[in-house]
């Protein structure tokens, strides 16, 4: 179960990112075929592989394991930026995110 997960959320994050399956091979230094066997199910990548393709989404591993966060990565900048913000704004952007959420 956790290995067609850990396939489809490292398809699903790449798809995200807008690179082919040659380009993050390439880019994490592997042979061209590496993350399409990783996709397709014909293998599963190291623990070292898989903190390399965390850094690679610039996420963590266990926001690799969040079902319930679609964007991790986009979600993780915004709350960085929240983290900077006053008493003030952050209730305006509760109020806001409540009337969007309704």
């Amino acid at each position: 179960m956790y290995e067609t997960f850990v396939r489809e959320r490292i398809s699903k994050l790449r798809i995200q990112k807008g690179v082919s399956e040659y380009k993050m091979s390439s880019e994490l230094g592997h042979c061209r075929g590496y993350i399409n066997n990783i996709s397709s199910g014909k293998a599963l990548p190291s623990m070292a592989e898989f903190f390399a393709i965390c850094e690679y989404f610039d996420i963590s591993p266990a926001e690799i394991f969040d079902q319930q966060t679609a964007y991790p990565d986009m979600l993780r900048q915004i709350v960085d930026k929240l983290r900077s913000l006053n008493k003030e704004d952050l209730e305006l952007i509760l109020k806001m995110l409540n009337r969007l959420s309704e």
